[in-house]
């Protein structure tokens, strides 16, 4: 069983028969929507999304304290590490509850659409600012790159939450790393909205304890704690999706790019082509998102471009601040490599499940893009904790990939 089975989305538990009803409702109506959502949503982006967007920011803005950091200066959030254990012992035990021995799947980003052999090439005649760590020279390396979707859940893809994220593990990288998990690889992520669900790990707790109730929305909207401008900011961007080459992906948090120097970072389609989503307002195909990288790559390569984004101001790009969204009218995001994929057959089951014997962690990284920020730092842990968990009730050690793994 790959990673596309789809299983039924268990009901909400929240110890409420209405708060019950309300969620499984709202997600219905959401799966409804994301039916007709292509009708729309090409007009609603070119003349509302990004005007909403400032707007959201700028309340997001309006209601935080300027704490007068330097760029790329960290701070401890208080009570950090404690809602870090939360999180770990929350989705713990929801995948415990999801996953049987030998079926365990990834904690978030579960569900994956395809992992494809990839180039990572960096750019000849960048700017001296842009010249760190796997920047430093114009050169190509090896890559896996993982497409996912949403998760802790695996449905059909029309019926998910319209988010997608990417995965990418340069091989061959040289130097120490900042995790002795893996030696060679330089691990980058995006996710298709600009801006992270939850601002810090203290929200972040708040939405896990949410999730395991299988009512997230309830993380959003309640009457105590509500992320009401997050949610505005998320809807913005989850849509009905065409493909996993055709949407932007965004770091959402920051990281080093040399020392005292911070960025984000974003993966962005070349081409402007959208592959129709078939049988629209029916019901498309439970794996659409796959079989269209499918027919991408049977045809021709595929490139995306890697732009980076430096933070200029420490208020208004925040580090500690994954909610806000960093203004482009202050800092462009500039091209420094293409992520290229060659045409390619991915989808035989072996390559497919070759994702299983992967860990994907930001830390898997060289000292001069260390992640930065509480979210970052969560990530660590995190993101170590639940990939034991996944390989060892998998039975399926962890794998350092080179490039040269062949598969029927």
């Amino acid at each position: 069983m790959d990673s596309n089975t789809s299983r039924p989305i268990p009901p909400a538990n929240t110890g409420s028969s209405f708060l019950n009803l309300l969620s499984d409702t709202t997600f219905k109506l959401l799966q409804l929507e994301r039916r007709f959502d292509r009708l729309v949503r090409p007009a609603f982006d070119a003349l509302l999304r990004d005007p909403l967007a400032r707007l959201a920011t700028a309340l997001i803005n309006w209601q935080r304290t300027d704490e007068g950091l330097s760029l790329a200066q960290e701070k401890l959030l208080p009570g950090e590490e404690e809602f870090v254990d939360s999180i770990i012992a929350t989705f713990e035990k929801q995948m415990r509850g999801l996953w049987k021995p030998g079926g365990f799947e990834r904690g978030g980003n579960t569900k994956t659409h395809g992992i494809v052999r990839a180039e990572f090439i960096v750019h000849d005649n960048l700017p001296d600012r842009f010249r760190h760590g796997v920047f430093a020279k114009p050169q190509t390396y090896r890559a896996w790159a993982r497409f996912s979707g949403p998760g802790p859940y695996v449905t059909p893809d029309i019926d998910d939450v319209g988010f997608m994220s990417i995965s990418i593990k340069l091989l061959g990288v040289p130097g120490p790393k900042l995790m002795d998990e893996e030696k060679f690889t330089q691990d980058f992520f995006g996710v298709s909205p600009p801006t992270f669900v939850t601002p810090d790990v203290r929200a972040n707790a708040q939405l896990q304890v949410e999730s395991l109730k299988n009512a997230s929305i309830f993380y959003f909207l309640n009457l105590h704690r509500p992320h009401v401008l997050d949610f505005i900011m998320q809807g913005l961007w989850v849509k009905t999706q065409t493909s996993p080459f055709e949407a932007p992906y965004f770091s959402c948090v920051p990281y080093l790019l040399g020392e005292g120097q911070a960025m984000q970072y974003s993966v962005w389609p070349k081409s402007t082509r959208r592959t129709p989503v078939p049988r629209l307002p029916l019901r498309p195909p439970d794996n659409y998102l796959r079989e269209a990288m499918v027919k991408a790559l049977n045809g021709d390569d595929v490139d995306l471009d890697f732009r980076i984004q430096l933070q200029t101001d420490p208020f208004l790009m925040p580090i500690e601040n994954a909610a806000v969204l960093w203004p482009e009218k202050l800092s462009p995001r500039v091209c420094v490599a293409t992520l290229h994929i060659p045409r390619q057959k991915f989808d035989s089951p072996a390559q497919i499940n070759f994702e299983k014997r992967l860990s994907y962690n930001p830390w898997h990284c060289i000292p001069e893009h260390r992640p930065l920020g509480n979210q970052s730092r969560a990530r660590k842990r995190l993101y170590l904790a639940l990939s034991t968990l996944r390989h060892r009730m998998n039975a399926i050690p962890h794998y350092e990939p080179t490039g040269d793994e062949v598969f029927d």
